[in-house]
């Protein structure tokens, strides 16, 4: 039910304690997810000892820009893909497509840097972290206000690419016109926050051109979904569990998990739900992580 953070600087030294925490912290959550696509239990096991390797392996070239675990959850969607692949599964959703892999997922991959993946776009270079912090100022400032109602607007319109018209009929809304203003007044709002930036010459532009022909250079949706900026925080989804979340904030939690079928909060929340004994697989996983870890601290 923790939200602990893994200490990134500790990880990049392969510091065993740290990366032990990791595996106990995340093993049951790789799992769940790949039990989501992955029908043989043997498969799904291997899955997730694959992440932790490629997770110690590309640890180094880590881009703070994400968090430890959209890295981790990239590094097993990515082995999940592959895994799909090679049994040549036909029921690969549209978001896992080879041509729809997102920049997090190329995060993952041991071959690539950020830099390499980013290079000749330069605005994305300069705005990417910037837009990444101020829609996660967002998100948090609406939900504190409690405006479940407009989160859960903008998440249609931005994660799930919903029209206006399927958004109105769904909330219950007047009109597209009540749609389109609650899409004006979060753009205008998450414009007043990047003027206060070093960086608004670059941020505000973008927004505003996002707002007048729904897409631009520095791309909002695509940052809201790889940045998975209103993603419920783990003990809110041990909260709906138990059933002792408030209305407002279960009604978000619904719509994010069944709606916009968030695979990494499914995963966490299948995880805090499961009563499977994990002792076995975190056997395997510490055992070749590792072995790794040795190699590592002994050549250095």
């Amino acid at each position: 039910m923790s939200d602990w953070i893994p200490d990134i600087e500790q990880l990049q030294t392969f510091d065993d304690a740290e990366w032990s925490q990791v595996e106990r912290t995340f093993t049951g959550r790789l799992l769940a997810y790949a039990a989501r696509r992955v029908p043989d239990l043997q498969a799904r096991e291997d899955i997730v000892q694959e992440s932790f390797l490629g997770a110690v392996r590309g640890i180094p070239s880590f881009d703070k820009l994400f968090t430890f675990e959209q890295y981790l959850f990239g590094i097993c969607r990515n082995r999940t893909i592959d895994y799909m692949r090679r049994r040549r599964a036909a029921t690969v959703s549209t978001q896992d497509d080879e041509d729809e892999r997102s920049l997090i997922d190329h995060l993952a991959t041991e071959d690539e840097t950020p830099s390499r993946i980013v290079r000749n776009q330069d605005i994305i270079t300069k705005g990417r972290g910037l837009l990444l912090e101020i829609l996660r100022d967002w998100v948090q400032e609406t939900w504190m206000a409690d405006e479940f109602l407009r989160l859960m607007v903008i998440e249609a319109l931005f994660s799930g690419g919903w029209r206006n018209r399927d958004t109105w009929e769904r909330f219950g809304l007047r009109d597209e016109t009540a749609v389109a203003g609650i899409k004006f007044r979060a753009l205008k709002r998450l414009r007043e926050l990047a003027s206060h930036t070093t960086s608004s010459d670059v941020i505000v532009p973008a927004l505003a051109d996002q707002a007048q022909v729904g897409n631009t250079g520095l791309d909002v949706a695509a940052t809201w979904r790889e940045g998975r900026v209103s993603c419920p925080a783990r003990h809110w989804l041990a909260r709906k569990l138990a059933g002792t979340l408030e209305a407002g904030p279960a009604g978000f939690v619904d719509f994010h998990l069944v709606e916009m079928k968030c695979d990494w909060c499914q995963a966490n929340y299948d995880d805090l739900a499961q009563q499977d004994d994990l002792s076995p697989l975190l056997e395997r996983v510490r055992s070749s992580t590792a072995r790794y870890l040795r190699s590592k601290t002994v050549r250095s």
